[in-house]
C-alpha cells in the first residue's frame, strides 16, 4: 500500500471520478492512502427508509437545519474522538482538502443546530456531477445526524442526483437501506451519475417536496 503526505483538490476530485477516496490510519497520522473496496456502500435514493421515529421528529421541529454555514466545524466534529468512537480515518491534510474544496463549491455540508448557535450534529460530502459521495458525519443529540441525512437525500432528490456514495455501509446507515454492491456496479452507477448533470440545492426545499416524499415513504413503510 502506497502512502501519502500532500494532496490537492484537483487530485482529489480526479480521484473520486476513478472511484478512489482518501483514509488516513488515525487522525494524527500525518500519511494517508486511497481506497477502492471491491465491495462499494450506496444509499439508493429511491429506496431510503425513513424511520417513523424520525419522521416524527422532523415535523415535531425544534432543530434547525442549515447548509454549508460552518463547514469547518462540521468536518471537525466528524474527526473527533468520543467514548464511541476511539479515532478517526480525516487527518489534517484530509480537513485542509476538503475545506478548500468547499470554498471552491464541490464539498458541503448539512448542519444541525439548536438554540441557536449550537452545532449538535452533520455530515459533509462531494459532490461531482449527479454523484454525491457521503464522507462522515458526528451527532452531539439524538436523532441530530439522523435529520442531517434524511434533509441530504431530500435535498439531492429535489435537485436530480442519481448516486448517493456512502464508501462502505455499517449498521447505522443499514437502517435507512444502503447497501454494498461489487465495484464493476459501482463503477457504471458512477459513470452514469457524473455525466448527470445536477446543482446542489442550498435553499429551503419546498414543503410539497418534502412531505411527497415523506408521504410516499410512509404507504412503502
Amino acid at each position: 500500500m502506497d502512502y501519502f503526505h500532500y494532496i490537492t483538490p484537483d487530485v482529489v476530485l480526479r480521484a473520486y471520478q476513478m472511484g478512489l477516496f482518501p483514509m488516513a490510519q488515525t487522525r494524527d497520522d500525518p500519511q494517508f492512502y486511497w481506497v477502492q473496496p471491491t465491495w462499494r456502500g450506496i444509499l439508493p435514493l429511491e429506496q431510503f427508509h425513513v424511520p417513523r421515529s424520525l419522521k416524527k421528529t422532523w415535523y415535531r421541529g425544534g432543530f434547525d437545519i442549515r447548509i454549508n454555514t460552518d463547514f469547518r466545524s462540521v468536518i471537525r466534529g466528524c474527526a473527533a474522538v468520543n467514548e464511541r468512537r476511539q479515532d478517526s480515518w480525516i487527518n489534517s491534510s484530509i480537513l485542509e482538502v476538503f475545506t478548500e474544496l468547499h470554498e471552491l463549491g464541490y464539498a458541503h455540508s448539512v448542519e444541525c443546530w439548536h438554540d441557536g448557535d449550537n452545532l449538535v450534529g452533520g455530515l459533509y460530502g462531494l459532490s461531482i456531477g449527479g454523484a454525491f459521495f457521503g464522507e462522515s458525519m458526528f451527532s452531539r443529540a439524538a436523532d441530530a445526524s439522523k435529520l442531517c441525512l434524511l434533509d441530504l437525500v431530500l435535498r439531492l432528490k429535489y435537485s436530480g442526483y442519481t448516486l448517493l456514495d456512502t464508501q462502505f455501509v455499517n449498521e447505522h446507515i443499514k437502517r435507512f437501506g444502503a447497501v454494498e454492491i461489487p465495484k464493476a456496479i459501482h463503477q457504471r452507477l458512477l459513470e452514469r451519475a457524473l455525466n448527470t448533470s445536477a446543482n446542489f440545492h442550498y435553499g429551503a426545499l419546498p414543503p410539497a417536496f418534502v412531505d411527497g416524499f415523506l408521504q410516499a415513504k410512509s404507504q412503502t413503510s
